[in-house]
């Protein structure tokens, strides 16, 4: 997901969000204003790019045009959402919350933003803290269509599917992968892709698989499991995945891509699903069961 804008959280003063029908198509100097229009758009940044011009960020479908945001610090969460965040997020940083309120005046959702290693997350929770969505990011000329200043794939460079940051494993540097093949002498590789500030995430299996994020001088960044039990891994291609999946990445990651899906089966049985995924800047392995119905989610980086 390589592209032309640099995305450094501590540069970004502010997020965009604006209730917008979008595709999956999709830092900074600013000055922080906020001005709600009869369309129910908010606009809190102004962002430029690492060449120089300046345009937007936003955070899309975080509310309806008829609803009211209103900032709101941290302790005003629900106890549900720190929770979320603290079992999610480890190490996660409290940038921005906003309160959602409806024509009643009645909260319907809250808005966090967060930076997690170094990317800038927007989330959506319920009234009650249950967590809903990763809000898409998209940058304004994205979500006005192909013209001047679009970015194919998105702000992201990720959303065409086209899978730019997948890399052969011959392709992997030699210091990364001699880290790698030393310090995890029984994995076995299976994908590796290049994230956008050039660290490399390999996904191997020993046993169970595992995400390892490794810098490109050869440092190891961090390393997950992926999953509690082993069993069979089998590459699953998308489109083959239960259609439950794809619902739930749909309505939870909009703008989601998956970079690589594996079943894992114990003999002739499938018994779940380990689906890797980037969502805007994030990357995240998700765990389902037989039946696609969503278990538990691991951001990487």
């Amino acid at each position: 997901m390589k592209t032309n804008f640099t995305y450094p959280a501590m540069m970004l003063l502010g997020i965009l969000c604006i209730f917008s029908s979008c595709k999956k198509d999709a830092k900074s100097t600013s000055t922080t204003t906020s001005t709600t229009t009869s369309s129910g758009t908010i606009s809190i940044a102004s962002l430029a790019s690492s060449s120089g011009s300046t345009d937007s960020i936003y955070l899309v479908n975080c509310f309806s045009k008829h609803s009211k945001k209103d900032s709101v610090a941290a302790s005003a969460l629900p106890a549900a959402v720190t929770t979320y965040l603290t079992t999610n997020y480890s190490g996660y940083t409290f940038e921005k919350a906003f309160k959602i309120t409806d024509s009643l005046s009645v909260v319907t959702n809250y808005i966090v933003v967060i930076k997690y290693n170094s990317n800038l997350v927007g989330l959506k929770f319920t009234a009650t803290g249950t967590f809903v969505s990763v809000l898409e990011q998209m940058a304004g000329v994205d979500m006005k269509g192909k013209g001047p200043g679009w970015h194919e794939g998105g702000l992201f460079s990720d959303r065409d599917g086209k899978h730019k940051d997948t890399i052969a494993l011959s392709a992997i540097p030699s210091v990364v992968k001699t880290f790698f093949t030393t310090t995890y002498p029984t994995d076995t590789l299976l994908h590796a892709a290049i994230t956008s500030d050039s660290t490399y995430i390999l996904i191997s299996k020993n046993v169970v698989l595992y995400a390892t994020d490794i810098s490109a001088t050869g440092v190891l960044i961090k390393r997950i499991q992926a999953e509690q039990h082993g069993g069979k891994h089998t590459a699953v291609a998308a489109a083959n995945l239960p259609a439950a999946i794809a619902t739930y990445l749909t309505a939870s990651y909009p703008g989601y891509v998956i970079d690589k899906a594996f079943s894992i089966s114990t003999g002739s049985t499938v018994t779940g699903y380990d689906v890797f995924i980037t969502a805007n800047n994030t990357h995240y392995v998700l765990q389902f069961d037989a039946n696609g119905a969503f278990v538990k989610v691991k951001p990487i980086c």
